[in-house]
């Protein structure tokens, strides 16, 4: 094959100029420039990546495991004890005593005379691909839909063998979670038209889709105009994460982190703790995990102080944010009123080998959440922490111009949707004081 010198000539020049250009089609690496006392001592991004990752996850998804099965419970580990957790799934009929009354179904007809169940789920993130239902995947919606299928109504069963769909009910979820993140107490609804369903059936019908991976909590027949979603005034989340098995010592309350983890150690079930499709995000020549003069240790009580500052304030939480619409990207749909934020040390219960792990867990809870906004601020206070930070460090990333000022999203493995609340915030209703 002939090739014109001309052309050789002229593509290497191209390229070259491609080369010194970053476009849109050509990835581009750079950091965020923090202006503070501790921007030479904060991780980049790779590195707080992979310090996130190389913990013994595996244990805390034993953990959340246990919690679906009723082995263990999250208010066990406080020395508080739920009815709900200990008690099998409450059953109720009656809509007096749903949270969300404002007149009884039986006063009115038409669209309104339809029954609407309240559930309440508990269920494992790691046996799950996320709660929206999406093709070819294992989703919790996906699941829970095609076990209510059997509950719908003869005018909706027609109208889907119409269409060639399958028989499965619609659901609506006060917050979705993504992949590997577990829910203690989710909540959701669906309706129906026909009056001849017995709850117990209802329950029954999930319960028996995935044992050990999904149970139902509770089950309600609530009014027509409960909407788990919108009706919710606050949403508590809580994360776990590990410092045991990384630990060189531990003095003071000071977390001594092993540098020399390797990030791609596996964990007992066979499978990296990482999620191979973002390894390469953060690939360079360099694989240690901290290097260079950067500390590699975090006290608990300073990740505490650091969350503490974030209460009681409704601010903008859009760097703590990720995959934003860009219609909800400004303004107020990026604003959070955060009731209570902590951080506490703990042990939790090895599945198996018993025994118990140390680990810190970080409590949240907000009028609402953005997407990974609770992961994103775990890792950025982590960092921040380690950095050696002043406690206003959170409050001050909230006007950075750029995303990359915060940190990796910690791995969603320790992540867990404690419940939703329909009455106004309490912090009796808190884990940790």
């Amino acid at each position: 094959m002939l090739r014109c010198p001309t052309a050789v000539r002229t593509l290497g020049n191209l390229m070259e100029n491609y080369s010194q250009i970053p476009s849109a089609h050509q990835k581009a690496h750079f950091h965020y420039n923090h202006t503070d006392s501790a921007n030479f001592s904060r991780w980049t991004a790779k590195e707080c990546y992979q310090f996130m990752y190389a913990r013994p996850w595996h244990k805390v998804v034993d953990f959340y495991a246990d919690m679906v099965k009723g082995h263990t419970s999250l208010s066990g580990l406080f020395g508080k004890e739920t009815q709900a957790e200990h008690e099998d799934a409450e059953i109720r009929e009656d809509h007096e005593k749903s949270e969300v009354v404002s007149f009884p179904v039986k006063d009115r007809g038409g669209r309104w005379d339809r029954v609407t169940f309240k559930i309440v789920l508990s269920y494992h993130g790691g046996s799950f691909d996320g709660w929206q239902k999406q093709p070819a995947l294992n989703t919790v919606q996906g699941l829970v839909e095609r076990s209510l299928g059997q509950f719908v109504d003869e005018r909706k069963a027609q109208l889907l063998k119409d269409k060639n769909l399958p028989l499965e009910a619609c659901t609506v979820v006060a917050g979705r979670t993504d992949k590997g993140v577990s829910a203690s107490q989710q909540v959701c609804s669906f309706y129906t038209w026909r009056k001849d369903i017995k709850i117990q059936d209802v329950k029954d019908a999930i319960d028996k889709a995935a044992p050990g991976k999904i149970r139902v909590v509770s089950l309600t027949k609530v009014s027509r105009d409960f909407h788990p979603n919108f009706s919710a005034k606050w949403r508590h989340y809580l994360y776990l994460f590990p410092i045991d098995d990384a630990l060189n010592g531990e003095q003071d309350g000071q977390m001594w982190i092993n540098s020399c983890t390797d990030v791609h150690q596996q964990n007992e079930c066979g499978k990296s703790a990482i999620d191979e499709s973002n390894v390469d995000v953060m690939d360079d020549d360099n694989d240690e995990l901290v290097h260079g003069n950067k500390p590699t240790k975090f006290k608990v009580s300073k990740v505490n102080r650091l969350l503490g500052q974030l209460e009681g304030k409704l601010l903008s939480y859009k760097m703590f944010a990720r995959d934003l619409k860009a219609s909800r990207n400004t303004g107020p749909p990026t604003e959070c009123f955060v009731f209570h934020a902590r951080a506490i040390e703990i042990s939790i219960p090895c599945a198996k080998g018993g025994g118990h792990m140390k680990t810190m867990c970080i409590e949240l809870v907000a009028n609402r959440f953005l997407r990974r906004m609770v992961r994103v601020l775990v890792a950025t206070a982590i960092r921040e922490a380690a950095a050696g930070a002043d406690d206003g460090a959170l409050l001050r990333l909230m006007d950075a111009t750029c995303r990359r000022a915060t940190a990796p999203p910690a791995p969603p493995d320790g992540l867990c949707m404690v419940d939703v609340g329909y009455t106004d915030y309490d912090r009796r209703n808190c884990l940790i004081p």
